[in-house]
């Protein structure tokens, strides 16, 4: 089976934890002190923001409100606004930098950024200032806290970040935050502090221009909805100093070479069979959700193997061979089990039998529950591992939290961590669907500040959008996941694909202007087909 190699990742697609960004960070000092990191972003922050505020004219009445923090965060701000008074002489009268901090506890390098902004005539106001003033603001630039928070929020900072979002939100003004969105934690995505009963703050920008290396926060759970737009700048650090990582960006280039243009000789017979195993009474719907969507993505035959006392005929795709599943045998290359599976004792005995003899499986939804509860069956599901038998799951948190035996809360603030976990466990690989779905497997690889000690690689995808909020998506996504194993995807790899192509359906049913509002499951499966015949024609 291909492995992806960290060192193959190309440096904008890997993820860095904070340890490693201050591994990184230490060393770009040693090896290039001037000028100084902070001097680089504070350029790097002024360019970028100079892009945003190009449409404005120097006889415009807009403000550039410039937030700095106590840290070295708040440095950065301080230099993005002197660099901005540098870069734009005809915007310095628009620009008020509000300080938050006590300036005989900045950095060396902070208070001379400091220093360079009170050179320029920056106008640095009190937080009474944003309540008294009538100014109307183009640009808010969040340069609060950075990676090194690590404990919620106390006040002035919580009335701030929730007066700065709700000015934001009522008047349109696009915010650009440096680093982080302030409040978030940078590892895991989640907001720093919060809990299921104490809410904590967070910047929610438009875009986040982030330093020296992409973090996974800003891809997954909270961190989704709050970066917004997420752009890179390494600051001209030596790409030497950045090691292998185990957390990488879900994208195309991960996967396209396990997908082949079809030969002209090729017949039904040579993408593989699959089964969908599920649909009880009342829930076949399910099942055949699963089922099409495999057809579909290219299966050479699908069979819905159904529970249902009624065994339907699917009129919209009559190619879909339905029958009981009592009667059926586990042989076929791919099995799906779970959706519309139901909690009965026949469900139980069918998930067994099919945990027993399936080659390659991809377990969902009812399965997935019913293993939660059944310690035999979980024990069935790490065996497949040691006889060479693949295995997918494809939880949503709260069914990921029923296999943990955690709470939601606990999968949405730790989601990377949680993954990983359940794909250890288990031995299997593992979706853990949401915002930032995240694809793990099995001994990931650990970082030592430099070195690597396996193969593995943790990926969070990009693509997709609420539109996928709605029930039935995951059926979807197993019936593309079951396809591509069938035509010889490798399990990983079939794994980010899918994802992939999930999430990317959703993006251009929306950009041609079908929802995200009301989409229904079944509409995205033209759209995943549409996709991936596109990617493989591309690669030709």
């Amino acid at each position: 089976m291909k492995t992806i190699q960290p060192t193959d990742i190309p440096l904008t697609d890997r993820l860095y934890r904070i340890e490693e960004i201050r591994h990184i960070e230490s060393q770009a000092k040693a090896q290039q002190p001037t000028p100084t990191l902070m001097q680089r972003a504070g350029l790097a922050a002024a360019k970028f923001a100079q892009t945003l505020l190009s449409p404005i004219q120097a006889n415009q009445t807009g403000q550039i409100l410039i937030l700095a923090g106590p840290g070295d965060n708040g440095g950065d701000a301080f230099e993005c606004a002197a660099q901005l008074a540098h870069l734009r002489p005809d915007l310095r009268h628009a620009l008020y930098l509000l300080q938050l901090g006590d300036r005989q506890r900045y950095s060396a390098d902070a208070q001379a950024s400091l220093h360079l902004a009170e050179q320029a005539d920056i106008q640095i106001i009190e937080p009474a200032f944003l309540l008294e003033t009538k100014n109307k603001w183009q640009l808010i630039i969040d340069g609060l806290f950075g990676i090194g928070l690590s404990k919620a929020l106390t006040e002035p900072f919580v009335s701030l970040i929730q007066s700065i979002n709700q000015l934001a939100e009522t008047q349109q003004i696009p915010i650009l935050a440096l680093d982080v969105p302030s409040g978030l934690d940078a590892n895991m995505g989640c907001i720093v502090g919060q809990t299921e009963k104490h809410p904590a703050p967070a910047i929610c920008a438009n875009f986040t221009l982030t330093f020296i290396g992409n973090k996974p926060g800003l891809h997954t759970a909270a961190g989704k909805n709050l970066a917004g737009s997420v752009s890179v700048d390494a600051l001209g650090i030596d790409p030497s100093l950045f090691p292998a990582t185990s957390l990488c960006l879900n994208n195309p280039d991960l996967f396209s070479s396990a997908l082949k243009p079809r030969a002209l000789d090729s017949h039904k017979g040579s993408y593989g069979d699959v089964m969908i195993v599920g649909g009880a009474d009342g829930m076949q719907g399910a099942a055949l959700l699963s089922g099409r969507t495999a057809l579909h993505c290219g299966a050479g035959r699908v069979h819905v193997a159904l529970l249902s006392s009624t065994i339907p005929f699917d009129a919209l795709n009559p190619e879909l061979m339905c029958r009981p599943a009592k009667e059926q045998k586990f042989d076929r290359d791919v099995i799906v089990i779970g959706p519309g599976l139901g909690q009965s004792e026949e469900a139980k005995q069918v998930l067994r039998k099919a945990l027993a003899d399936a080659q390659k499986l991809v377990i969902d939804a009812d399965a997935l529950n019913l293993i939660a509860e059944d310690q035999s069956l979980m024990t069935q599901v790490r065996a497949r591992k040691a006889r060479d038998a693949f295995t997918m799951v494809t939880p949503h948190p709260l069914e990921a939290a029923r296999l943990l035996n955690c709470t939601v809360a606990e999968i949405q603030t730790k989601r990377l961590q949680m993954a990983q976990t359940l794909a250890d466990q288990l031995q299997v690989t593992v979706i853990l669907k949401g915002a930032g779905s995240i694809i793990a497997t099995p001994q990931a690889t650990v970082i030592n500040l430099g070195s690597t000690s396996s193969s593995s690689v943790t990926s969070i995808n990009l693509s997709g959008n609420p539109a996928l909020a709605t029930a039935g998506t995951g059926d979807v996504l197993t019936g593309v996941c079951a396809a591509l194993l069938a035509q010889g995807v490798p399990l990983n790899d079939a794994a980010r694909l899918a994802v992939w192509l999930h999430g990317i359906a959703a993006d251009r049913l929306v950009a041609s202007g079908i929802g995200p509002i009301g989409i229904a499951a079944s509409e995205f499966i033209p759209m995943i087909r549409a996709s991936l015949n596109q990617l493989i024609a591309h690669k030709r």
